[in-house]
């Protein structure tokens, strides 16, 4: 029963995590790259703040999760932090999340997550 719990808490996750960037995602240009990528990559910060902010912390200094800044990361490749996003972690909070993001926006979220770049003061 316990595993099943887990499953049932899963998809309740991702069904809010799918209706909540149904609701949020911004409509995109279709005659202008550059502004649809800047969209785009507007939805994905979005994204990192509000979704991976619930449990990692709205400043991304953790909570349920582990912090999340530059400086937590340490050595941590962006290849792994990717892999990490995509995959899961498998008997934690955390989801997988390939079945919602593009390996083209997981990679920008690992890259920016690295950075700093979408850490708040």
């Amino acid at each position: 029963m316990k595993g099943f719990w887990r499953e049932d808490q899963r998809r309740i996750l991702v069904s809010a995590v799918l209706l909540s960037g149904l609701l949020t995602a911004p409509a995109v240009s279709m005659g202008d790259d550059a502004r649809g990528r800047n969209a785009d990559e507007a939805r994905l910060a979005n994204l990192v703040v509000q979704d991976c902010g619930s449990c990692h912390g709205l400043t991304l200094r953790g909570g349920l999760g582990p912090p999340l800044r530059p400086e937590d990361l340490g050595e941590l490749p962006v290849e792994a932090i990717a892999a990490i996003i995509r995959e899961g972690v498998p008997d934690t909070a955390m989801p997988p999340w390939k079945p919602l993001l593009s390996p083209e926006e997981i990679h920008w979220i690992s890259q920016q997550l690295k950075s700093g770049a979408l850490v708040s003061p």
